[in-house]
């Protein structure tokens, strides 16, 4: 790597190509011009006595503004982080209090009157001055770039602290995987405080110094003419998103588009909207961004999984991983500030490793014929009947084909034993019995689900829409149905 902070990556790609553009893809800024917005706005936090010890946070929805608060933060040395605007007021508060920013970047107003608080719009008043000056450029590699929090099922929201060389060896790795070009534009239309649009998406087209977009809001509707609009050729996805474009865009709906490599997509997206090449991986916040990482080729489709997407492959060249004997999956770094830097816990940051450096990473997961790691799913939202842990998501993958469902989630409750019941959740006008009964009957008699549970509604994160399983135990039941 060229450079050893974020901030000379920006005045790096800023001189290699001038036309770099950045932002929204309705709000297109040239990232030289946007650099010296973003010096201005390191100015501007430096006059307000903001120190690089202290930490800044933004807690915004996606815009133009938003990148350039980032900039402004990273050209300032002070490590920013980037916060989930759709939590509750009171779980905001929370987050916040323990994270004790200096000053907090906003478009809500309703965050509490006690914290130092600044309108994102803010960004536009700024002035551009040279940016060569801006502290950050002197940040080191183990440095504090970030804090970007977990989704909190289990408890408060945990931030996960993240270095310069962090990011920096994430981007790389994720630009090589799609091998991304100067001439290539990426599109990362999810929000920015996940480690998928941000990391992979606007880091990884840096380090490449391709174009680097997002949107304000995903929409599947307006998915697709905005990518054939502005010419994209990258995309930066994730499950759900995936999910809902197949479910509610058509080949015809993609048209003539750009798109030559992404993350990561499955068989079905990948031949339905004639996308080349994908790239599937595994990792998380903590987990070095994305620890594992697979190519796949539309033109070998034998070679690609109906759960691709699950699918990490080989380990990068930096990490380590293993399986313990229940599967979890652990991972060391190889290199010095691959994984993330720790847990920020009581104004530190706690490493969260064990002795010899593995990170617990709390997930399942087993090896392929050539020793590629597959991702099962979460070791504490597991379910285990007769010994056995069901594969969740192929199991609501298998059921997710039957039209009458409008939504589902597989979960437990307590067993008569010492072993778990399926249930199945679903919103539906009517269970549709037989058709679930269908689509489980060659699975084997511990992946099928015991009862169904017919909701109004499956909890999910507003942002990432992951299911909250559980939540799931706290919804009104309107009807149970046993499958016996």
């Amino acid at each position: 790597m060229s450079t050893t902070n974020l901030a000379q990556l920006l005045l790096q790609r800023s001189s290699d190509r001038r036309d770099l553009r950045v932002g929204t893809v309705d709000d297109q800024i040239l990232l030289p011009d946007a650099v010296r917005i973003a010096a201005a706005g390191a100015q501007a936090l430096q006059e307000l006595g903001i120190r690089r010890d202290q930490r800044l946070a933004i807690v915004a929805n996606n815009s133009t503004e938003y990148m350039l608060v980032w900039m402004a933060c990273l050209l300032s040395g002070t490590p920013v982080a980037l916060v989930n605007p759709t939590y509750p007021p009171e779980l905001l508060a929370q987050m916040l209090e323990r994270l004790d920013p200096a000053a907090v970047f906003t478009d809500l107003d309703t965050l509490p009157a006690t914290l130092r608080t600044f309108s994102l719009s803010t960004a536009r008043a700024w002035s551009p001055v040279d940016p060569q000056s801006s502290p950050g450029l002197d940040s080191a590699p183990s440095d504090l770039a970030s804090f970007m929090h977990t989704s909190g099922t289990t408890g408060l929201p945990k931030f996960c602290a993240q270095t310069h060389e962090y990011f920096l060896r994430l981007g790389s790795a994720m630009a090589d995987a799609l091998d991304l070009k100067a001439c290539d534009r990426m599109l990362a239309p999810l929000p920015l405080f996940h480690i998928n649009p941000m990391g992979y998406g606007i880091i990884g087209a840096l380090c490449a110094g391709a174009d680097a977009l997002t949107v304000r809001k995903f929409s599947a509707s307006g998915f697709w003419p905005a990518v054939r609009e502005h010419g994209v050729t990258a995309l930066a996805l994730h499950a759900p998103p995936v999910e809902i474009l197949k479910r509610a865009t058509t080949t015809a709906d993609s048209g003539d588009h750009s798109v030559r490599t992404m993350f990561y997509a499955d068989r079905e997206f990948m031949s339905r909207f004639g996308i080349p090449v994908a790239v599937s991986g595994y990792g998380s916040t903590e987990a070095a961004g994305v620890s594992h990482l697979h190519r796949w080729s539309l033109a070998d489709e034998s070679e690609i999984p109906s759960n691709a997407s699950r699918f990490g492959g080989q380990t990068r060249a930096d990490v380590e991983d293993r399986l313990d004997d229940d599967g979890q999956i652990y991972v060391r770094e190889s290199a010095p500030n691959t994984l993330f830097a720790g847990y920020f816990r009581d104004g530190a940051v706690d490493p969260s490793r064990d002795e010899d450096g593995w990170f617990a990473t709390g997930d399942l997961g087993r090896r392929d014929d050539e020793g590629g790691l597959m991702f099962l799913e979460r070791a504490a939202e597991s379910i285990r009947v007769k010994g056995e842990f069901v594969p969740i998501p192929y199991v609501e993958e298998r059921l997710g084909t039957i039209d009458a469902l409008t939504d589902l989630a597989l979960w437990k409750k307590p067993g008569e034993l010492v072993d778990d019941d399926v249930v199945l959740y679903v919103v539906a006008d009517s269970v549709p019995l037989e058709s679930i009964r269908d689509a489980v009957a060659d699975l084997p008699v511990f992946m099928r689900p015991a009862h169904i549970a017919r909701v109004a509604t499956i909890p999910r994160d507003a942002a990432a829409g992951k299911v909250q399983r559980r939540l799931l135990h706290d919804q009104q039941v309107l009807s149970w149905t046993s499958m016996s």
